[in-house]
């Protein structure tokens, strides 16, 4: 017996292709009642849903799919960011049975300095069949090599890249609550920790010609929502003591929280990530700075490890950013041939998380 296809639903339906698609991916994009036809409609003709495994298999390609993140490929089994989204993404059930690549851009093998040269890299060399790209700097080489070589892809947190698939958050407004929650504690004299503006490993003091050159799009939105909310309340940007790590691990944050800690007279440490936080939190307890009766300290993201030492942060959903990227791009591989889909936006909102290491002077 012949295998129900999507086109035989969207027969008996009534509808369009498309529209069988948005019945499992995109179910915003109908009205419940029309969804819930649909869904009678395949239940009854047998068919079990969209695969992208099976759909791969039948039109050549592999069946796997890529993550491009930038560092080295140890990053993505340390920092608690890029494992909520490794988690988010394989809770996507149309992609239990395919293969996820792992790309780090740092690596020479698998970028060039041009998209030119990176149109013989491995991603483009039919290893997978799409990607989501996750927080590369500004005009990466090989987002601009995705694009030229139509590959279907999904953008979680940067770069931004006209008219494509993108899942994030409102970095700049979620910073400008992060510092606002210092200042309205009374905090003047403020530190911030960043863990990079450009990938060139730059370590130390920021002043404004380097904050006007940052390429990664998500620690300058953040700076900026600082900037803001400290202009706001009569703080130049001199005024406050802004310290680049230089990499995102706690090795990094530490040193940059050292330098920080024992130059500046600050009373409040506002940081980019709960990564950078904690490691401020770390070596203000080796400075012998009591968290948080002399130092305030507010993180960003809210990782497990920030509920276990009562970290204020701000909280995004970092799995369910993988998820929602992880169905974008199956939507994209499941689309009928020659089908152009609308490219969506999706801004998760965040929310401040008031814990113990901060307190008002």
């Amino acid at each position: 017996m012949a295998s129900v296809s999507m086109k035989d639903v969207a027969l008996a339906a009534g509808v369009s292709q498309p529209a069988v698609s948005y019945a499992y991916n995109r179910p915003s994009k109908l009205s419940q009642a029309q969804r819930e036809h649909i869904l009678e409609v395949a239940a009854s003709l047998g068919y079990p849903g969209p695969n992208v495994l099976g759909r791969s298999l039948r039109s050549g390609k592999i069946g796997a799919i890529g993550l491009m993140m930038m560092d080295k490929l140890s990053l993505a089994f340390a920092d608690p960011c890029t494992i909520a989204l490794l988690r988010g993404i394989s809770e996507v059930g149309e992609l239990e049975n395919v293969a996820l690549t792992l790309f780090p851009l740092n690596n020479n093998r698998l970028v060039g300095r041009s998209p030119a040269a990176n149109h013989g890299s491995l991603a483009l060399r039919g290893l997978v069949d799409g990607l989501i790209i996750s927080t590369l700097p500004d005009d990466h080489p090989a987002v601009l090599a995705v694009v030229k070589q139509n590959i279907p892809f999904v953008v979680i947190d940067s770069p931004l890249v006209d008219d494509s698939f993108f899942v994030g958050i409102d970095d700049r407004g979620a910073a400008r609550t992060q510092m606002q929650h210092l200042l309205d504690l009374g905090h003047r004299k403020i530190g911030v920790i960043i863990d990079r503006l450009n990938p060139d490993g730059y370590r130390g003091p920021i002043d404004p010609q380097r904050f006007k050159s940052a390429s990664e799009r998500i620690v300058r939105e953040r700076l900026t929502g600082y900037v803001e909310a400290a202009s706001a309340a009569g703080l130049a940007f001199e005024d406050l003591s802004i310290i680049e790590a230089g990499g995102l691990d706690s090795t990094s944050g530490q040193a940059a929280a050292f330098t920080l800690l024992t130059s500046n007279d600050v009373t409040a440490v506002v940081a980019c990530s709960d990564v950078m936080a904690i490691a401020c939190m770390k070596t203000a307890h080796a400075l012998n700075r009591n968290v948080p009766q002399t130092l305030s300290v507010i993180g960003f993201d809210d990782i497990p490890e920030a509920v276990q030492l009562g970290l204020t942060t701000i909280g995004q959903p970092m799995v369910e950013k993988g998820v929602y990227a992880a169905r974008m791009l199956t939507e994209q591989l499941n689309a009928p041939a020659g089908t152009r889909l609308e490219p969506e936006q999706k801004i998760f909102a965040t929310k401040l998380i008031v814990r113990t290491s901060t307190l008002k002077i």
